[in-house]
């Protein structure tokens, strides 16, 4: 029998049922990427220092055990948010510097207390877009975690205490000071208490009062 004279009702039945949708597998890298996201926006609702890892599973939709074949514990998740603030952070100081150095040839004094300022403005509104990594930042978040992830964000603020003082060292010995480097470390020092108490109040406040409040005039009074 041929095609042509095959009887129709003995051809294979067509299949009408929908097909099952296709989930995709995510790209390499992409899972962490969204577990780290996730994470960080549980840290910004209200009450949320302490992220299980059963919660956090939950809210991607997948098992506990998922998880740990992207990160090996807890803290290494928090690692990653760590490693994003210090890149983000620390790559916008770089910007700011860079973008002083053409200034560098008129007025020390200004110039410096410039850049001083602008990095702590930068600082506040990377606060603002990120809340969740506020708590991070303020260690709020990492309080019944491993106690090296809150070594790793007081040598954060170190470091950004540290190019202050090296910002704020010109402005010094531009105004005549006799001990320009101490100057410059006591004006340092009191600009990143000044930013860790302004992003507490942030995280402590619910997101409520905002780092950059009257942050223009503040800047005024201390620098």
């Amino acid at each position: 029998m041929n095609d042509e004279t095959r009887d129709p009702a003995l051809a294979a039945p067509a299949d009408d049922r929908p097909s099952a949708p296709v989930r995709k597998r995510p790209k390499p890298g992409e899972r962490r990427v969204q577990i780290l996201q996730a994470l960080a926006a549980m840290l910004e609702q209200p009450g949320a220092e302490r992220v299980t890892t059963a919660a956090l599973a939950a809210k991607l939709e997948v098992s506990e055990a998922a998880l740990y074949r992207h990160f090996a514990s807890k803290a290494q998740m928090f690692e990653g948010l760590i490693d994003f603030i210090e890149q983000s952070v620390f790559t916008l100081v770089n910007q700011i510097l860079e973008q002083a150095q053409a200034e560098e040839a008129g007025d020390a004094a200004r110039v410096g207390a410039h850049k001083a300022a602008r990095i702590i403005i930068m600082l506040m509104q990377f606060a603002e877009k990120n809340p969740g990594m506020t708590r991070v930042m303020v260690g709020d978040a990492l309080v019944f975690e491993n106690e090296r992830l809150q070594q790793r964000m007081n040598n954060f603020f170190d470091k950004l205490e540290s190019t202050l003082r090296q910002a704020l060292r010109p402005a010094a010995l531009a105004e005549g000071s006799g001990t320009p480097t101490v100057d410059a470390q006591v004006r340092a020092s009191a600009l990143t208490a000044f930013a860790v108490g302004r992003l507490q109040r942030f995280a402590r406040s619910g997101f409520r009062r905002a780092p950059s409040e009257h942050l223009d005039a503040a800047l005024a009074l201390m620098i």
